[in-house]
């Protein structure tokens, strides 16, 4: 079937695109679905949450200001993150 059949049939019935596409195409459009469908079709996929994803990030971003002398309790509202979270972000 080609693409173009597909995509026109997708314009005309948004509705019956199944969950999570319809919200990724109603947000990015048709060309973003079928970019991950192409990357990832047939396999299952667990999406975390952000934080999950760039903790690490947060966590270096964190130690360099710690080197420079940023305290604890500053670095605990900065962040979001408890003092204890923090303590063991910094010792890993």
């Amino acid at each position: 079937m080609k693409d173009s059949t597909l995509r026109k049939a997708a314009m005309l019935h948004p509705s019956l695109i199944p969950e999570p596409f319809d919200t990724i195409m109603e947000q990015y459009g048709y060309d973003a679905v079928c970019n991950i469908i192409d990357a990832l079709g047939g396999t299952t996929v667990y999406i975390p949450q952000k934080r999950t994803v760039f903790i690490q990030c947060l966590a270096k971003e964190a130690a360099k200001e710690y080197e420079k002398g940023s305290d604890y309790r500053t670095l605990t509202r900065k962040y979001g993150i408890s003092e204890r979270h923090l303590r063991r972000m910094l010792t890993k």
